[in-house]
């Protein structure tokens, strides 16, 4: 990521956030002891200034051992215009923001000589325990006020991915939480395997991260009315955004239609006025473009709800009642923008709450292989990762925590997604439990984890030594 805001960009200015494994204050760091510990050049993101001669030196030599021609420091041991090209060619070829700067996960590609691509994904899997293998399938919602708890989640529950919730603002302290959490991603607490990390920034009335750095986007059905060039050039600039904070995925574009007669009457979408449009084919011509956009900037792109919410009353948040689509069917029109997401290449799929009688009459959607597994993956041939979303919702509370995570892995899913980081700890032992029970769940558990695995190593979050 690109440090900008109150986080100095140019190239030449040391930076470290909190070391790892402390309960991290992130808002605030002192850059006197960041500029002391940053000997440690490994464990620390580093943008170089001359105190930080042995770092540049160090990053030279493993370019250098990857392949890279560095050229000469900078004056007073700072990167030359040799030593900042070499580490764009190197970040541009491992899918890492090219900006030039060595932060955490650069220090981790750069001292990474092993297998990569597929044989990385098994080699990773091989040396996680179970419980980190587990980690990977849970993503935690973090608020500023419960950071600390959810790194005690990192740790004890290996959690090995989170999503921004409550409204943050200001591109600086976003950059500096990203990266100091991206620091406790150690052998201990996930296996060495970086973050996914993640924020609802669709635009309207839905965008996590507000104020310096971060574009104010209008509604979706605004949007939707746009030409194609402006709906992608706009998705890469939010992509962009977020990839120079370190959020790698975003929970957009909402891929659901909602019929014009319903309009704002449908509580989740309509409301907010958060779907692109009132066909099909609008919904579809925008949400390919926001895929092309976003992903354009390797910002995970990830298609919602589905198979879509445009037709219920109630908000699923708020609601157990008013969530129940009674016309969707398998061979349901408002399918096709999801399709049209899936073949623009969209990484993630998440999943609503609501309920499908007329595709399976006997489970809400996150909890049904007809539709999770039969559906989307069958038969609109989604092969990448499947989110929940959130597993703290009224919807599904008549459910018991781990019942939630245990059925919606069971049915095909991937991530189970929470905004209540005290259920993690019980989702992650009601999953393990399940494995020992059910050698089939454990194939599923063990299928999720590669999907999750391959998707981080798709997008520059993987790296073997």
């Amino acid at each position: 990521m690109k440090f900008i805001a109150d986080r100095p960009f140019v190239l030449g200015t040391t930076v470290a956030i909190a070391a790892a494994g402390m309960a991290l204050s992130v808002a605030t760091p002192s850059h006197a002891t960041a500029r002391a510990a940053a000997a440690s050049c490994t464990t620390h993101p580093v943008l170089y200034e001359g105190m930080t001669g042995a770092c540049v030196t160090q990053a030279q030599q493993l370019l250098i051992k990857h392949g890279y021609s560095v050229g000469s420091s900078g004056a007073n041991g700072t990167f030359g215009a040799g030593t900042t090209a070499a580490v764009k060619k190197f970040q541009t070829a491992r899918h890492l923001n090219s900006t030039g700067v060595v932060d955490r996960l650069n220090w981790k590609a750069l001292e990474s000589f092993g297998p990569s691509g597929a044989a990385c994904v098994t080699a990773k899997y091989d040396e996680l325990t179970q419980e980190q293998r587990v980690g990977q399938l849970l993503m935690v919602g973090m608020n500023k006020d419960d950071q600390t708890y959810v790194h005690v989640l990192m740790r004890y529950d290996h959690v090995g991915n989170i999503v921004y919730l409550g409204g943050w603002s200001g591109d600086g302290n976003v950059g500096r939480t990203s990266d100091a959490n991206q620091g406790l991603t150690s052998s201990a607490n996930t296996g060495d395997v970086p973050l996914l990390i993640a924020a609802d920034q669709e635009g309207g009335e839905v965008q996590q991260l507000t104020g310096t750095g971060f574009s104010s986007n209008p509604s979706a059905l605004t949007q939707g009315g746009w030409t194609s060039s402006e709906q992608q050039s706009v998705a890469a600039r939010t992509g962009q955004e977020l990839r120079d904070v370190g959020v790698n995925v975003n929970l957009a574009p909402v891929t659901d239609t909602v019929p014009k007669s319903l309009g704002t009457g449908n509580g989740p979408i309509g409301h907010y006025y958060r779907e692109y449009g009132y066909t099909t084919s609008t919904v579809s011509r925008a949400v390919t473009n926001v895929v092309h956009g976003m992903q354009g900037r390797g910002e995970i792109a990830t298609l919602k709800h589905f198979p879509g919410i445009g037709r219920i009353k109630n908000n699923t948040d708020t609601s157990s009642t008013g969530i129940t689509d009674n016309t969707a069917t398998t061979a349901d029109p408002y399918l096709k923008p999801f399709q049209a997401g899936i073949d623009a290449g969209a990484d993630m799929v998440m999943v609503g709450l609501a309920k499908y009688p007329k595709i399976d009459s006997a489970n809400a959607a996150p909890f049904s292989s007809k539709i999770v597994t039969t559906l989307l993956r069958q038969q609109l041939g989604f092969k990448g990762v499947v989110v929940s979303d959130s597993m703290s919702a009224v919807a599904v509370q008549s459910v018991p925590v781990g019942d939630r995570a245990v059925r919606f892995i069971a049915a095909g899913g991937d991530i189970v997604l929470t905004g209540a980081p005290h259920d993690i700890p019980t989702m992650k032992a009601a999953i393990l439990a399940k494995m020992k029970s059910s050698p089939t769940f454990a194939k599923q558990v063990d299928s999720a984890v590669h999907r999750v695995l391959t998707l981080k190593s798709q997008r520059g979050l993987l790296f073997c030594k």
